[in-house]
């Protein structure tokens, strides 16, 4: 639970700061890593039918679904700096980061 609460916090502080990019810029333009490209192709490949516009917090939790994300993030080790920290999701990405509406993602 430590663990998992340090991790929320990141994730939080890290939600601010990429709301306010991508709220402040046309997300098209904007490229948060240098594997943007790269992240997106094989997100597609692994998860080609996950609708990503509202998500179904079963298809990001469940076991089936925990041990087809930890191989897909593991491909980024090396890659991405904090390829492996938790992350506060959005479930419908036309609202904003509200209790009700945010999950977190490890």
């Amino acid at each position: 639970p430590g663990v998992e609460m340090v991790w929320a916090v990141r994730a939080y502080q890290h939600a601010e700061v990429y709301f306010n990019l991508i709220s402040s810029v046309d997300p098209k333009f904007l490229n948060l890593t240098k594997a943007d490209e790269q992240i997106y192709g094989e997100f597609r490949k692994a998860f080609g039918d996950l609708r990503i516009d509202v998500l179904d917090p079963e298809e990001l939790k469940s076991e089936p679904a925990k041990e087809k994300w930890r191989p897909f993030c593991m491909r980024f080790e090396g890659v991405v700096e904090d390829f492996n920290y938790g992350t506060l999701l959005r479930l419908d990405c036309s609202k904003g980061y509200t209790e009700e509406n945010t999950i977190f993602g490890e």
